[in-house]
Parts: C-alpha cells; structure tokens; sequence
C-alpha cells in the first residue's frame, strides 16, 4: 500500500510541476494576435471569393493591417467597404475602379437545369456552401446564401450556371449613399 501512496505523490508532484512550467510559458511566451486585423476582418463581407488577390478575407485583413494591399481591392465590399476601410486605417477614400477591382452590382449565381450535367465541380468551387447537389442530378443556388463571388463559373464545363442581379425587394434594399457618422460630445 506505501508503493502505491508513493507513486501517487511522486504523480501529483510531477502533475504540479509541469503544471507550473506550462503556465510560467503560457505568459512569458504569449503572442497577442494585432486587434487592427480583426476589426479590417469584421468590415470585409466573409465571402472568401479571392477576388482581391487573396485567399479569403483574414489574409487580406493581414496584408492591410501591414501596410501590403491597397484597400479598394474587395469587390463584395463595394464602396461602402471601403469608405469604412479608409476610416478605420486612416487613409483617403480611393473609389474602386481603374487598376484596382471595379465595383459590380449584387448578384447570386442561377443553375440552368435545361443544361446541367450534375458534374459536382461548383459544389466544389462554392467557398460558402450555398450549391446544393449530387453527382448525376441538377444542382440548385441558394440565394440566401450566395454571395456573387462567382467562382463556380470557371469550372462548369458546360456554361450552365449565370449570374443574375439580385432582385430589390424590402429585405435586399440599402441605402446608396454614405452614411456620415454622428458625432456625440462626451
């Protein structure tokens, strides 16, 4: 039985122990992630489509947060994005357009059933799941979720998906002008 005590103490020990060192780490060592690439990530729409030049919308927060990208690159952003961007970082309003990214209307991609083959490549494509289908059968957009990235067009082999405006409705409609924050004295 004394075998038995004496190894659980030497374990509630070595537990203790390394316990201490793991915290005593945890703070010496902690890396504070910048909190200027969360609030960039928080006004870009989340789309990940990649059409500013990078992966999704963390790595082109990362590369603004840095000084790296120009801040008119997001087309689901539109202008709006950028306005709030320029406020944030502190820089002049630079329109989309010219050598950056031109700013598009909304829109949601639109499956032809008449031509498609039910091949799978959107659903693969699809960066936020809003196609939904399987192998050998037709394929429907979800409206709600697409977000116009319009990358399941390259890879339809048959040309069967479009894209279509979204339509106005009371739910869809917003305001086309900027909207100049109030400023309240504290």
């Amino acid at each position: 039985m004394t075998v038995f005590v004496e190894a659980l103490m030497i374990m509630v020990a070595l537990a203790l122990l390394l316990g201490a060192v793991l915290g005593f780490a945890a703070i010496k060592y902690k890396v504070d992630e910048d909190p200027l690439v969360d609030q960039i990530d928080e006004i870009l729409p989340q789309t990940q489509c990649g059409q500013c030049g990078y992966p999704g919308c963390k790595p082109y927060a990362t590369a603004l947060a840095a000084g790296e990208a120009e801040i008119n690159l997001c087309v689901p952003g539109g202008n709006e994005g950028v306005r709030k961007l320029a406020d944030l970082l502190g820089k002049d309003f630079v329109p989309m357009g010219g050598e950056a990214a031109v700013e598009k209307p909304k829109a949601w991609a639109v499956i032809d059933e008449n031509i498609c083959i039910g091949c799978t490549l959107c659903l693969q494509a699809c960066p936020v799941d809003a196609i939904l289908g399987s192998a050998k059968h037709l394929h429907v957009v979800l409206q709600s979720e697409c977000t116009g990235c319009e990358l399941c067009l390259a890879p339809c082999p048959v040309d069967c998906i479009s894209m279509q405006p979204v339509p106005e409705t009371l739910i869809s409609w917003k305001w086309r002008y900027p909207v100049i924050p109030l400023k309240v004295k504290q």
